[in-house]
């Protein structure tokens, strides 16, 4: 956005306020002497206020209570080189560093990142901001969500306590601490520019970002985004590069949490899906699709449209088809189809679910029962 600069706006005003304030002072400024105005010293005439009481700052305090609890996780990942020890191509085996961040969540060692901070490594390296430094074990990671655990052999630590980001509101403070560019415990803020971003990465995403303009670079990935209250409401993912700032993301510590639970319990994550394409709908899209084939018939209204329903996938074998248009899943109201995704992935594996939908201007209920995510990889 481009603004005037502030000192052309103030050499255009000039010219106008100094006379009104000659007007001024030759009407009001008369005492007892006529056509000589009364002189008066002083540089402003504001009342005298107290001084705010020192000490008092909500973000110092905030990372006061959650900065102990954040690390530093270096990570050593081992590849093997097709071409090692060929044309004098080096070693067969080559050693490839990383860095990110993570906060204590159990004072017995459990540590909650990011998946892609510890995806495919070899050894890992928590260092604490008092210096103590364990060798680290992944427990678990979920790519599908970017959670992963991490636990070192230690007792006593530091922890973070964790908020309710159900609770977080655009306008709200957003505190992030993390290891940015190899630069340990650094402190950036900002606010919550916005919530349950479900398109911030790309279409298809299972994850309702938090969008903050804390400054997030990379090395901040894995660490927690904290508010006022010293809790953590989300974990630092992804940036978005564009010209200007602001454009960071985190996971929602309620998502983060049911993860790492499950990776807790079991070492794995465990997702519904049901097996279908979606397209998000509009009048103009539908009148298309209506002029185009005879096979579809579709109202001309805003929703959320079956595209492509898998063979042998639950939708398909509770009688969802394409050009049905789903209205509900689950007793909630959807408009899009990251609202569908989202509300699947608040089922259960194997438990029905209800999705109400329009088929050829007709409604009817249907119950689905979502299977297990493959694994990726």
């Amino acid at each position: 956005m481009s603004r005037l600069p502030q000192g052309r706006r103030a050499s255009l005003l000039a010219p106008l306020v100094l006379p009104l304030l000659l007007l001024a002072g030759c009407s009001t400024g008369l005492s007892g002497f006529p056509g000589r105005p009364q002189r008066d010293g002083r540089i402003s005439d504001a009342p005298i206020t107290p001084v705010l009481p020192g000490g008092s700052n909500v973000i110092a305090d905030a990372v006061a209570k959650v900065g102990p609890a954040v690390v530093r996780i270096d990570t050593l990942k081992r590849l093997v080189n097709p071409l090692g020890g060929l044309f004098g191509g080096g070693g067969t085996i080559q050693q490839q560093q990383g860095q990110g961040s993570g906060f204590i969540t159990r004072s017995d060692g459990i540590v909650l990142t990011n998946a892609h901070v510890v995806e495919g490594v070899s050894e890992v390296s928590v260092t604490l901001p008092d210096g103590r430094s364990f060798s680290g074990k992944v427990l678990g990671s979920d790519p599908v969500t970017d959670v992963a655990v991490v636990r070192v052999a230690a007792t006593g630590l530091p922890v973070a306590a964790l908020g309710d980001s159900s609770k977080v509101k655009p306008g709200e403070w957003a505190i992030a601490i993390g290891n940015p560019l190899g630069l340990d415990n650094t402190v950036t803020a900002g606010i919550i520019s916005a919530i349950q971003r479900t398109n911030a990465l790309g279409e298809g995403q299972r994850v309702p970002y938090l969008q903050t303009d804390a400054a997030i670079n990379p090395g901040n990935s894995g660490g927690p985004l904290i508010n006022d209250h010293g809790q953590v409401i989300g974990i630092n993912t992804a940036i978005r590069k564009a010209p200007g700032a602001g454009l960071s993301f985190a996971i929602p510590i309620n998502v983060a949490r049911q993860i790492a639970a499950q990776i807790l319990e079991r070492g794995t994550a465990s997702h519904p899906y049901i097996g279908v394409r979606l397209q998000a709908l509009t009048p103009q899209l539908a009148r298309e699709i209506n002029a185009s084939t005879d096979e579809c018939r579709v109202p001309e209204v805003n929703g959320v449209l079956v595209v492509e329903v898998m063979a042998g996938s639950p939708a398909a074998q509770s009688g969802l088809k394409p050009c049905d248009l789903i209205d509900q899943v689950g007793g909630n109201d959807v408009k899009n189809p990251s609202q569908v995704q989202l509300a699947v992935d608040g089922g259960r594996v194997g438990a029905p679910l209800t999705i109400s939908i329009r088929r050829q201007n007709q409604k009817t209920k249907l119950v689905v029962r979502p299977a297990e995510l493959p694994q990726q990889g």
